[in-house]
């Protein structure tokens, strides 16, 4: 009786394990990293960007992200890393024209798994349709939306890539809402939606909090254990505890698997950037 016991439970994992496979497949798993690459800056000397563009092609290599949103990428920076990235395109445009000038939130995709479908470039601003600085920020700054095909599962993905303004507080609270009024304006509320950048703020600050009255962490949902330091702000610096986390991802309607802030260094030990990225496995 007890063997036919256990021999009973252990034929109910496994039919909960090949469910689960099962799920997975069918649903598919994908990875979204966001990742402040921090601008081609000379001054940076043993951080500067040509010390760093390799490492940073080997996080994106090695983790494979299908979608990788980064942050104050200049148009030298975009095409290093298109050029390196051949099975990636990306979407976006420079804050300062709206085309080529400036730092870009750019969103890199694995053109094999996923397909554009629409995307545009808004201004965090009361103008968000035109180039501009909006309320009390330091520079323009943006938001890059795309619209997106899983090409196995025919599901769409909806992505906002972040980037709010360091210094102007009235600035990043209005930004968090504007995020949420374009989710509303364009009627996907009840689809997969992901919110995700550099967003310059702490989780108990109010422009977190906003975001999180319709959208939910990543890292609070998670099914395993966040994994990594608990910030993701270095500042370059080896001394620092990392505990300020300003780089988020948020999720709508959308199953979170893990969430990692990647805390991986250069072969100098160096950091890779002044942010460390974050990523998560989703199933949608």
């Amino acid at each position: 009786m007890i063997i036919k016991l256990i021999v009973f439970k252990r034929y109910n994992l496994i039919l909960f394990i090949v469910f689960q496979l099962n799920t997975y497949i069918i649903h598919g798993q994908t990875s979204v990293m966001t990742f402040n690459i921090r601008y081609d800056n000379p001054k940076d000397n043993d951080n500067c960007w040509e010390h760093r563009k390799s490492s940073v092609l080997k996080i994106f290599d090695f983790y494979s992200p299908e979608v990788i949103g980064i942050q104050e990428g200049l148009i030298n920076q975009i095409k290093y890393i298109e050029n390196n990235l051949i099975d990636y395109n990306y979407i976006g445009v420079g804050r300062d024209d709206g085309e080529k000038k400036g730092e870009y939130s750019a969103i890199f995709y694995n053109k094999k798994k996923l397909k554009l479908i629409s995307s545009k470039t808004y201004w965090l601003s009361e103008t968000p349709e035109k180039v501009s600085i909006g309320w009390d920020a330091s520079m323009e700054r943006i938001v890059t939306f795309g619209e997106f095909l899983n090409l196995r599962t025919q599901e769409s993905l909806f992505i906002f890539n972040c980037h709010f303004d360091h210094r102007g507080e009235i600035s990043r609270e209005n930004s968090s809402e504007l995020i949420l009024k374009l989710i509303e304006n364009k009627d996907i509320e009840n689809n997969k939606v992901i919110v995700m950048g550099d967003l310059n703020c702490l989780p108990d600050s109010k422009p977190i909090k906003t975001l999180k009255s319709k959208l939910e962490d990543s890292r609070d949902i998670s099914v395993k254990e966040p994994y990594g330091p608990t910030g993701t702000s270095n500042g370059f610096d080896l001394d620092r505890l990392i505990k300020n986390r300003i780089d988020y991802i948020f999720t709508k309607n959308i199953k979170v698997i893990d969430h990692r802030i990647i805390d991986d260094r250069r072969d100098n030990n160096l950091f890779i950037s002044d942010h460390l990225p974050v990523m998560v496995r989703i199933i949608y």
